[in-house]
C-alpha cells in the first residue's frame, strides 16, 4: 500500500531525490505544508504516515491526535525539542533522528566562537573594514594554547570538542551528568566552572539542566573566562549572564543559540560589547546537512517499506521495546 508522508519543512536537494524517487516508484505520496493546501487540509483528506521535519516544525500531540496512521515522526537533525517523544512511545510512533551527524561541525563552530573570543578577531577586522589599521596599538586578545577547556556534557560533541581542544595543547576538564569514559579529567560542575578559562556547553535540554549556568555558576567562573554555548539556549539563564558581563564576573559570552530563537530587536546579548552570536547556524554546512536530511529520509523510507532502518536512527527504540 502506497504510504504517504507529510514534510513539514523543506529538505536537502539530494534527500528530496530520495523521496521524489520513492514516489515515482509508486511507494508512497508527498505532502507539503507550503503548497496550495493547508496543514490541516491535508491532514483532513489524508492519512499520513510518516511526519519529516527540522528544527521548527512541530511534531506535537495536536499532530499525532490528527494522524491516526502515524508510523514514525523523524527530524533531520540531532536535538527534539519540536517533537513529543514521550506522546510518539505512548502512541508506538516511532521517532527517528541523526545522532551524531553534527558531531563535527558543531565542535568546529564551538572552537571558532573560542578563538574568535579569545584573539578579539571580530573586532580586529571590523576595525580593518572601517579603516581603522592602527587600532592594532590598542589590540588585546590572547591565544587557546595552555588554557583550561572545561567541557559541559561528554556526548559526541563534547568528545569532539575535548579532542580539537587537545589538539590546541589546552588542558582538557569536564563534567557530565552520567559516568563517561573519557581520557580527560573529570570533575564536579562547580571546580570545572572555576578552574576552567573557556567553559563550552554540549548537554541536552532537560528540565534539570534548564538554567544550568546561572548566577550561582556564573559567580563561580574566573572574570577572565569565556563561555560558549552550541547546544541550547535554555541552558542558559540570560539574565543572569548579561549581569555578569556587565558587571564583568566573566569576560566573553559566545553562542549560537539562545532561549528565544529569532531573539527580539532588543535582545540585549546582540550588541553587547563581549559577545558573538551567531544565528543557529552550527549545523547549517552544506555537508551536515546534506548529511542529515538524506540519512533522515533513507531511515524514514525504510521503515516505510518494513524494512530494517539503522539502529540507533530510532531514538525511542528502547521505549517501543525494539
Amino acid at each position: 500500500m502506497k504510504k504517504n508522508v507529510l514534510l513539514l519543512e523543506t529538505v536537502a536537494d539530494e534527500a528530496m531525490d530520495l523521496l521524489n524517487s520513492a514516489a515515482s516508484a509508486g511507494e508512497i505520496e508527498i505532502f507539503t505544508v507550503w503548497g496550495e493546501k493547508t496543514q490541516m487540509e491535508i491532514l483532513a483528506e489524508n492519512s499520513i504516515h510518516a511526519v519529516i521535519t527540522r528544527g521548527k516544525g512541530q511534531g506535537n500531540k495536536q499532530l499525532m491526535e490528527a494522524c491516526p496512521a502515524l508510523h514514525v515522526i523523524a527530524r533531520c537533525g540531532v536535538g527534539l525539542d519540536n517533537v513529543d517523544v514521550k506522546e510518539a512511545s505512548a502512541r508506538g510512533i516511532k521517532v527517528v533522528n541523526a545522532p551524531g551527524s553534527n558531531s563535527s561541525t558543531i565542535a568546529e563552530h564551538a572552537i571558532t566562537l573560542m578563538l574568535m573570543l579569545q584573539r578579539n578577531l571580530y573586532e580586529s577586522a571590523r576595525q580593518v573594514k572601517a579603516g581603522n589599521w592602527e587600532w592594532r596599538n590598542q589590540f588585546e586578545g590572547d591565544e587557546l594554547q595552555g588554557k583550561t577547556l572545561g567541557v559541559l556534557g561528554m556526548g559526541n560533541i563534547g568528545k569532539r570538542v575535548a579532542k580539537l581542544g587537545d589538539a590546541f595543547n589546552m588542558n582538557v576538564v569536564y563534567w557530565d551528568k552520567f559516568p563517561v569514559q573519557s581520557a580527560y579529567q573529570a570533575l564536579p560542575l562547580e571546580e570545572v566552572l572555576s578552574v576552567s578559562d573557556i567553559v563550552t556547553l554540549h548537554l541536552p535540554l532537560f528540565e534539570d539542566t534548564k538554567n544550568l549556568i546561572g548566577e550561582k555558576e556564573l559567580s563561580l567562573m574566573k572574570p577572565t573566562a569565556i563561555l560558549v554555548n552550541t547546544a541550547r539556549g535554555a541552558l542558559v539563564d540570560q539574565t543572569a549572564l548579561i549581569n555578569a558581563l556587565n558587571s564583568g564576573a566573566i569576560a566573553g559570552f559566545g553562542a549560537d543559540v539562545l532561549v528565544r530563537e529569532p531573539p527580539a530587536a532588543d535582545e540585549p546579548l546582540l550588541n553587547h560589547p563581549k559577545t558573538i552570536i551567531t544565528a543557529h547556524v552550527g549545523s547549517l554546512t552544506a555537508t551536515t546537512y546534506r548529511n542529515m536530511c538524506v540519512s533522515t529520509v533513507k531511515n524514514v523510507l525504510a521503515i516505510l517499506a518494513g524494512n530494517a532502518p539503522q539502529p540507533e536512527s530510532i531514538f525511542n527504540r528502547k521505549d517501543l521495546n525494539l
